[in-house]
């Protein structure tokens, strides 16, 4: 949904590093036309956010602890009450603006670049377009494994050796509900239905390689 102008845009920003987190909020409280609603270091804590407080637009970083950017994307996809996404990184991966297109992002902005184009590229998204450097889209790569987060081959390997989703939770000192979202984002990635045939991928992806 577009954002009037007669209001601030309010943003919710994804960063691992802590010095950069606080350089984007001095940028942001500078500036009248934003306005910071929430920050979180990782992509759990920025889907947390996103339960918890409404805003406009979320910056996210695409390289984070527990849930990067491709599996905040993956999770919120579906949802239509989501706010609009902004994929903000360093990566030198040229695929990575591609990527986030391809699962749902409004926007894309490179580090390298000058502040000046986050806040533009912020203005344009809150506005309703969409804003990314030239994209050839075509088909993502067609191992499901090698699209899976960190979090996600942790909780596929704990599901192989036999872990309850209480087990896991406790061990990774995350919520149940947590696990349980980034199960559903793991069966959906690898096309299976339960537990059972996540792990037989699993292993028979092992043996392939």
């Amino acid at each position: 949904m577009a954002v009037q102008q007669s209001r601030p845009i309010t943003i919710v920003i994804a960063e691992k590093n802590p010095l950069l987190q606080s350089s984007l909020i001095k940028l942001f409280s500078g500036d009248e036309r934003f306005t910071v609603a929430a920050v979180a270091s990782d992509g759990e804590r920025f889907i947390e956010a996103v339960d918890k407080t409404p805003f406009d637009v979320g910056v996210i970083g695409w390289e984070m602890p527990y849930l990067d950017g491709r599996g905040v994307l993956q999770t919120l996809r579906a949802r239509t009450d989501a706010p609009r996404l902004i994929v903000y990184t360093g990566s030198p991966n040229p695929d990575v603006p591609r990527q986030a297109m391809t699962l749902g992002a409004a926007g894309f902005c490179s580090k390298r670049e000058p502040p000046e184009q986050l806040l533009d590229t912020i203005i344009a998204v809150a506005a309703g377009r969409m804003v990314f450097p030239f994209i050839d889209v075509s088909s993502l790569a067609s191992d499901p494994l090698a699209g899976l987060t960190p979090r996600e081959r942790e909780l596929l390997a704990a599901l192989a050796g036999g872990l309850t989703n209480q087990q896991m939770a406790g061990q990774l000192d995350i919520s149940l509900n947590t696990v349980k979202f980034h199960l559903k984002n793991l069966y959906d990635k690898l096309g299976v239905g339960n537990r059972a045939q996540a792990v037989a991928f699993y292993l028979k992806g092992r043996e392939a390689r």
